[in-house]
């Protein structure tokens, strides 16, 4: 019996992909949870075959909680869905352990062979992430400033440039707003820019909102 654990703060996305599961892994065993703490602690009691989870959560992002589940159990498949393109996203769920990154667009008709491929200790990537990966390989030293930035850097400059206050975002992420205050430094430092307003112009120009 295959066990599937989801991750997601939408109850009617977490019920959706459940039934979409349950249509190509009928004798699944299958839980829910709303959020990154909640996934971990399910992960440190039980044993499971596969972890579905969102990128955006309450509280911990989906990508600092995959970092940690690898860790710990880095043979554990981890099968990323997001809202967000893939461009955003995918390579860092990949570089940081991720079986697979999912759009949820595309989760009716790619979840099931998603969650088979990575059952099988495969990656599962699209032909969009394929292109990306190759671009890379022959473009590394042509990196896009934001593409220095670490994770948490990253997701920080994505709601400074959403016009989030430093304060907002400290609450958000559970985090002190001085922490906050020194990733917003280290962003302006590694992209060359002054202000908040720089950050918006630029997540516009590079697709990041």
């Amino acid at each position: 019996m295959i066990r599937i654990l989801i991750a997601d703060d939408h109850i009617i996305v977490r019920r959706g992909l459940r039934q979409i599961l349950l249509e190509g892994f009928p004798n699944a065993l299958i839980e829910e949870v709303p959020d990154a703490e909640a996934m971990i602690k399910k992960i440190m009691a039980h044993e499971w075959d596969v972890v579905i989870s969102d990128l955006s959560m309450p509280g911990r992002s989906g990508l600092d909680a995959l970092q940690q589940i690898k860790q710990f159990y880095p043979k554990l498949p981890v099968l990323i869905l997001s809202i967000h393109p893939e461009e955003q996203y995918a390579l860092r769920v990949l570089k940081a352990g991720a079986s697979g990154y999912l759009s949820k667009d595309l989760a009716p008709d790619e979840l099931v062979n998603a969650v088979n491929r990575v059952l099988l200790g495969k990656k599962y990537i699209t032909a969009t992430i394929a292109e990306k990966l190759a671009s890379v390989l022959d473009q590394d030293s042509e990196k896009q400033p934001h593409e220095s930035l670490s994770d948490r850097e990253f997701t920080v400059l994505k709601l400074l440039a959403a016009g989030k206050s430093v304060s907002e975002i400290a609450e958000s992420m559970f985090l002190s707003v001085t922490t906050v205050s020194t990733y917003r430094a280290r962003i302006m430092a590694k992209m060359n820019r002054k202000s908040n307003a720089d950050l918006t112009l630029y997540a516009i120009e590079h697709g990041l909102l």
